[in-house]
């Protein structure tokens, strides 16, 4: 049975004013459709307001529909993060196509948070696989 780290396991759940703060980066991958993260963004963005938690993540220009895709991207993030460290308890990686996972990764590394990560990953519409709408989302 694999067990939490210890850091982990015993943490607090930071919450302010009981509610729960998350991080939330949205991956990207230059050559996939990129209109899919401008969705994705105001899917994950409505169900955070409907189940009350609070989102810290990039502003939709602060990069290609707030997408973090390049070293440049994560670190704009990555500096997002730190300054929010205190608030958030987690990181949601939501990834609407085939998301750049160094670019992901960067960004868990240099925000340096410590908290548990949940990847997410949009389900290609069978209907819609076609260049302008193919997710390939769990390939990230």
């Amino acid at each position: 049975m694999r067990h939490c780290p210890p850091q982990i396991e015993s943490r607090t759940i930071r919450q302010s004013h009981n509610v729960i703060t998350l991080a939330i980066i949205i991956g990207n991958r230059g050559f996939f459709p990129a209109h899919l993260c401008e969705s994705g963004r105001r899917e994950i963005l409505k169900v955070f307001e409907e189940e009350g938690l609070k989102p810290i993540l990039l502003p939709a220009e602060a990069t290609r529909f707030g997408a973090v895709e390049s070293v440049s991207d994560a670190r704009k993030c990555a500096e997002l993060f730190k300054a929010h460290r205190e608030e958030i308890s987690g990181v949601l990686v939501t990834l609407p196509n085939f998301g750049d996972e160094r670019a992901v990764a960067n960004t868990l590394r240099w925000a340096d948070l410590n908290v548990p990560v949940l990847i997410h990953a949009f389900n290609d519409d069978a209907a819609k696989m076609t260049i302008r709408d193919r997710r390939d989302s769990f390939c990230g």
